[in-house]
């Protein structure tokens, strides 16, 4: 908690709303990644696995020290997404940024500038999900940001933007071999959506962003399964820190529910691609 007002005083923000505790903050430098951009993460504690939005995915782990903060990051390997017969992604094929592992260990995948879902695993290779008339007429890079799958293996993915300021943002579900909008998520000020996931307590938590010219805010609320019960569990102050766009939630070794989120770069040097963790003690 300290160090989150440290951090927010030095860069002219604080929290507006905090019920989380911050854990700590680790800076992935450009020379031991070689990539950037990445827009979503998935991990238990230790294995994780991040996606660029340039279309490469990475398995790696990650060092701790005693206090449970990331110490280091070891890539274990990492590889571009494949097209079918078209080989590599490249070009508006390649805007991958929603990840979700099923309880398979199949690895889902959403993408923005032509929205779509599809699997990168499975026992007959990639799996290209139908594509809904809803998908084609999304604005173009405000589509598929964030993909979840529940513990019953359905797939919610939500649009980087609702179309209007008072829309909320609709929410994509693939069950039972078809597509529905079971529910959608209010629309709270100027966020836009960045990444979500369901945790251990089955509910869905939802990473939000908001640009305000000089730096990023980042806002993370919980819904019951539904789509119900909002909660605000943390608002960070302009410039805390990057831009978050992936979150991964998990329970650690104290039992208590950790958010990991990772930060998209956009590949310019002044931003980083930092990993960010907070703790629920509920």
């Amino acid at each position: 908690m300290k160090a989150l007002v440290l951090a927010a005083l030095l860069t002219g923000g604080a929290p507006d709303q905090q019920r989380a505790d911050y854990i700590g903050s680790h800076v992935w430098p450009t020379t031991e990644h070689h990539s950037g951009g990445f827009s979503a993460i998935e991990t238990d504690g230790t294995g994780f696995v991040a996606l660029s939005d340039r279309a490469r995915i990475f398995d790696g782990r990650f060092e701790r020290d005693a206090e449970g903060r990331i110490t280091g990051i070891e890539i274990l390997h990492d590889d571009p997404l494949r097209s079918g017969s078209e080989g590599i992604m490249t070009g508006s094929l390649a805007d991958s940024e929603g990840l979700a592992i099923g309880p398979d260990g199949r690895r889902w995948i959403s993408f923005e500038a032509r929205a779509r879902v599809r699997s990168e695993t499975g026992p007959d290779g990639p799996e290209l999900l139908p594509r809904p008339q809803a998908f084609r007429d999304m604005q173009f890079n405000s589509a598929l940001e964030a993909l979840a799958i529940d513990e019953a293996g359905a797939l919610y993915t939500i649009p980087e933007r609702s179309g209007q300021l008072d829309r909320p943002f609709p929410v994509y579900r693939w069950k039972d071999g078809e597509w529905s909008v079971p529910f959608s998520l209010p629309r709270r000020g100027a966020y836009l959506v960045t990444g979500a996931d369901f945790g251990p307590d089955g509910k869905l938590y939802l990473l939000e962003r908001d640009f305000a010219g000089i730096g990023f805010r980042s806002r993370v609320r919980r819904f019951a399964p539904d789509g119900t019960s909002e909660e605000v569990l943390l608002e960070t102050g302009l410039g805390v820190h990057d831009n978050l766009e992936g979150i991964s939630v998990w329970r650690d070794d104290l039992g208590r529910i950790r958010l990991t989120m990772i930060s998209d770069d956009n590949f310019r040097f002044f931003q980083r691609t930092e990993i960010v963790e907070y703790a629920l003690d509920e």
